[in-house]
């Protein structure tokens, strides 16, 4: 009899069809998975994040750009009313600011403004120094003159000479000092208008620094982080000539003053109180001159001359400043001497006003 043959079996078989061990490389394969996937995830969110935090940032900053030139906007407007306001009236107000803050910035812009009120005499008053002034009457009419200042006015005379004379005075000027001189009978031949004007500053946090505005005598100045300064509104000079052939010049100061930082917050109160508006010049006028320093920065005023003189450049590039009527070069073609108008012999009317605003919380 031929014994049973017994089949030997393959263990490792028996062992890869064991449920056990299927279920335990199964649940192995699942943590795998899932913490792939979770790499993943992280990875594509990062890349996404990195992609995308250039133009978040640029956002932000346009929207703090936005709310600064809107800021810059209001203060402007509420500024304008107060200036046409009576002496001592204003009004308060709330702004909102975000990563924004605002302060003065003290005698930023110097203007010298001058005209003779006769056509029979020509005047020059020249600053000599804080308490001395030249003064050179053409036809030797000038027998006095006067010295207003915000705190005092004075009286001199004026001896009877066509060459320079010297006089002196103790007055001061802070803010502005108005000069005019008198004939015999006590009727104005002239006026030189020497004012200082201050403003305010409005600085915004931007990614890469901060972006800046300064409001001065009703113009704009605008600078960007590693930017240069940008005049983006000019000051308020403007020459009109009428149906009638008769020409108008008007100028209009603005002052501001205040006490250093205005402050910065969410939500910041601002009062503004009118100081009395003055009217410097009104009716016909002769032999006018302007002049303005601006000193926030050196590119400021050379902004100013260009666009006074476009006109004029123009014209002598063409060869007919022999009946241009505008803004000329009172001396040096640059402007740095001041300006004056071309009138081709028709008369100019001369209007300045000056509005003095005080700005505090």
């Amino acid at each position: 009899m031929i014994p049973h043959c017994v089949l030997f079996v393959n263990r490792h078989a028996d062992a890869l069809r064991s449920p056990r061990l299927r279920r335990d490389e199964l649940a192995v394969s699942e943590v795998l998975g899932v913490v792939m996937l979770l790499a993943m995830v992280i990875t594509i969110m990062g890349g996404v994040w990195v992609f995308l935090n250039p133009y978040l940032s640029d956002f932000e900053d346009n929207t703090n750009w936005n709310s600064a030139t809107g800021l810059a906007d209001r203060i402007e407007d509420r500024v304008e009313v107060a200036g046409n306001a009576p002496e001592g009236t204003g009004f308060r107000n709330t702004l909102a600011m975000q990563s924004t803050s605002i302060r003065t910035i003290q005698n930023v812009e110097q203007w010298t403004i001058s005209a003779d009120f006769t056509p029979s005499e020509r005047i020059e008053i020249r600053k000599v120094n804080d308490t001395v002034l030249a003064v050179t009457a053409a036809n030797e009419s000038a027998r006095s003159l006067t010295i207003e200042t915000p705190v005092m006015t004075l009286q001199r005379t004026v001896p009877t000479t066509s060459q320079e004379v010297y006089v002196n005075h103790n007055a001061s000027h802070p803010h502005w000092m108005i000069i005019t001189v008198f004939d015999e009978q006590g009727s104005a031949l002239h006026r030189t208008v020497y004012s200082s004007l201050s403003g305010l500053q409005v600085t915004t946090s931007l990614g890469q620094g901060s972006h800046e505005i300064v409001m001065m005598n009703n113009a704009r100045a605008e600078r960007f982080p590693n930017g240069a300064w940008d005049v983006t509104s000019m000051p308020m000079v403007e020459f009109d000539r009428m149906a009638n052939d008769e020409l108008r010049l008007s100028i209009l100061l603005s002052d501001i003053t205040g006490n250093g930082s205005i402050g910065t917050g969410s939500k910041i109160g601002m009062e503004f109180v009118s100081l009395g508006p003055l009217t410097l010049f009104t009716g016909e006028a002769y032999n006018v001159r302007f002049t303005v320093l601006n000193a926030l920065h050196d590119i400021i005023t050379p902004q100013y001359h260009e666009t006074w003189l476009s006109d004029y450049t123009i014209q002598r590039s063409a060869g007919t400043l022999d009946t241009f009527i505008g803004f000329s070069p009172y001396e040096r073609a640059s402007g740095s001497d001041g300006f004056t108008i071309s009138s081709q012999g028709l008369p100019l009317y001369f209007e300045v006003d000056y509005q003095r605003v005080e700005v505090s919380r």
